[in-house]
C-alpha cells in the first residue's frame, strides 16, 4: 500500500440537529440539544435523537417502502455528499466508486417488525412474511442500497464495527483508495437504531439507558449525574479522494486525513479498557507523523455512562497529561449516541473548527465528575483556541472492545 495523501472533498449528513453541515454546526455552537421523546414499542416514550429528512428527495415512495431506514439514510447522505463535492455521477466511472459504510447492527428493525406483525395480526401464518425480508436484513444492505440507488458498480460493503464503525468506514475508504481499488470513496456510517426495540431494551437491562424528565438533558457525558446512553439515528457519508485527483479537478478540500488506528481491548464484552484506548490514540498519532502536542482538538467518544466516560478520560489523561493546550469536547451531549454513525457524524460537527477556530462545548455538564475533569474539557460554552485549530483527533469506541481513532488536519498545500 502506498501512502498517497487522502482528502475529504464533500460530505452529506442527517442528524437530530439538521440535514446539512451549516445548520448542524450552528446548533452545536448555540448549545442546542436535538434530543426529544420518542415512542418505543413496549417501553413508552424514551429520550432519543430523531432525524427528519425528506426520504423521497432521492427515492420513490415504493423504494422507501421496499428498502430500510438505514439504507434510506445512506442514500440521502451519499447523494448530498456527491453534490457537496461538486461531482456529477454522469461524468464518473461507476466502477471506480467504492462504498464503505460503517454500521453497529443491521436487520433488527425489520425482523422485530415482521415478527410482531405476524404474531399480532396474522396468527403466525408464515405466508404473510414479507418477501423483502432477506435483502433488507443482509449485513451489506445499507451500502448496497446506496449502490443500487446511484447505479454504482464498484466495490461495496458495510463495516461492522459496533460504535467505532463511523471511523472504521472512513478508514476503509482511505485504505481502498491507497490500494487503487477505487478512485472515489463514499465512506462513513449510518444508524437506524431508534427503530429497534431491542436496542433500548438491551441498554435498559444493562442499566445503561438514559432517563431524565427533560429529554434535552438526558445525554450528559462527564456529569456526575449521568445515567446512560441516549439512542439516536443518523448518518454521515464523506467523499474521499486522492489529493492529486482532487487538485486536478479543482475540488474544494474540506480536510486532509492524516492518520488512523484501530485495535481491540481483548478483555470484556462491554467495559472499555483504558490502556488499549490509550494505545490506539498514541498509535494513531504516530501513524499521522505528529506529536501529542500537535493535536488541537479531541472529539471524545464519551457516551454518558458512568464507567465508560471515566475509562476514556483515564486514557486521555495519560496521553495528554494534566497540563495541555489540547481542547476536548463531546457531541453526544447534543444528539445522543448515533451508534454506527457516531464517529462520522460527530467528526462532521467539528470540521468547521478548522476555519472558525472554535471548539463547540459539551452541554449538560452541570456538576462535573472529578474523575472526568480534564484540563482541556470545553463545557457549557464554545471556546476559541488561540492560534486556531489545525489538527483534530476523533475517538470512537465500541462494544466487544473495538477502538478506532482518526486524525485529520486543516488542508494546506
Amino acid at each position: 500500500m502506498n501512502h498517497e495523501r487522502i482528502v475529504i472533498t464533500g460530505l452529506g449528513l442527517t442528524s437530530p440537529l439538521g440535514n446539512d453541515l451549516d445548520t448542524y454546526r450552528k446548533a452545536l455552537l448555540e448549545g442546542k440539544s436535538g434530543v426529544r421523546f420518542f415512542p418505543v414499542r413496549n417501553m413508552g416514550d424514551q429520550p432519543a435523537g430523531v432525524c427528519e429528512f425528506d426520504q423521497t428527495k432521492y427515492q420513490k415512495r415504493k423504494e422507501v417502502r421496499v428498502g430500510t431506514r438505514a439504507g434510506g439514510i445512506g442514500i440521502f447522505c451519499a447523494r448530498e455528499a456527491l453534490l457537496n463535492a461538486g461531482l456529477n455521477l454522469e461524468e464518473l466511472d461507476p466502477s471506480q466508486i467504492g462504498t464503505y459504510v460503517g454500521i453497529t447492527e443491521h436487520g433488527n428493525v425489520e425482523t422485530e417488525t415482521e415478527v410482531c406483525q405476524l404474531f399480532d395480526h396474522y396468527d403466525e401464518e408464515v405466508k404473510y412474511w414479507t418477501h423483502h425480508h432477506n435483502p433488507r436484513t443482509v449485513a451489506n444492505n445499507p451500502a448496497g442500497e446506496i449502490t443500487v440507488n446511484l447505479g454504482l458498480t464498484g466495490p461495496h460493503y458495510t463495516v461492522g464495527a459496533a460504535c467505532a464503525a463511523g471511523n472504521a468506514g472512513i478508514i476503509q475508504g482511505v485504505q481502498m483508495l491507497r490500494l487503487g481499488e477505487c478512485d472515489v470513496a463514499l465512506a462513513g456510517g449510518v444508524s437506524e437504531s431508534i427503530r429497534a426495540y431491542g436496542i433500548f431494551a438491551g441498554f435498559k437491562s444493562q442499566g445503561a439507558l438514559a432517563t431524565h424528565e427533560d429529554p434535552t438533558k438526558a445525554s450528559r457525558p462527564f456529569d456526575r449525574e449521568r445515567n446512560g446512553i441516549v439512542v439516536s439515528e443518523g448518518g454521515c457519508i464523506y467523499v474521499l479522494e486522492r489529493l492529486a485527483d482532487a487538485l486536478k479537478r479543482g475540488a474544494n478540500i474540506v480536510a486532509e486525513i492524516l492518520g488512523y488506528r484501530m485495535n481491540s481491548d481483548g478483555t470484556d464484552y462491554v467495559l472499555p479498557n483504558p490502556e488499549r484506548q490509550e494505545e490506539c490514540i498514541l498509535q494513531a498519532i504516530e501513524n499521522a507523523g505528529i506529536d501529542v502536542n500537535s493535536v488541537d482538538l479531541v472529539s471524545s467518544h464519551a457516551t454518558s455512562t458512568p464507567q465508560g466516560d471515566e475509562q476514556e478520560c483515564k486514557a486521555l489523561r495519560n496521553v495528554f497529561g494534566e497540563e495541555t493546550d489540547t481542547l476536548i469536547n463531546n457531541t453526544k451531549s447534543f444528539i445522543g449516541h448515533s451508534m454506527g454513525a457516531a464517529g462520522a457524524l460527530e467528526l462532521a460537527g467539528n470540521l468547521p473548527s478548522f476555519h472558525d477556530g472554535y471548539a463547540h462545548a459539551t452541554i449538560n455538564v452541570d456538576d462535573l465528575d472529578p474523575n472526568c475533569a480534564l484540563p482541556g474539557l470545553v463545557v457549557k460554552e464554545s471556546r476559541q483556541k488561540e492560534g486556531g485549530i489545525k489538527v483534530i483527533l476523533n475517538n470512537s469506541f465500541g462494544m466487544l472492545g473495538i477502538n478506532s481513532v482518526l486524525i485529520l488536519k486543516k488542508f494546506e498545500d
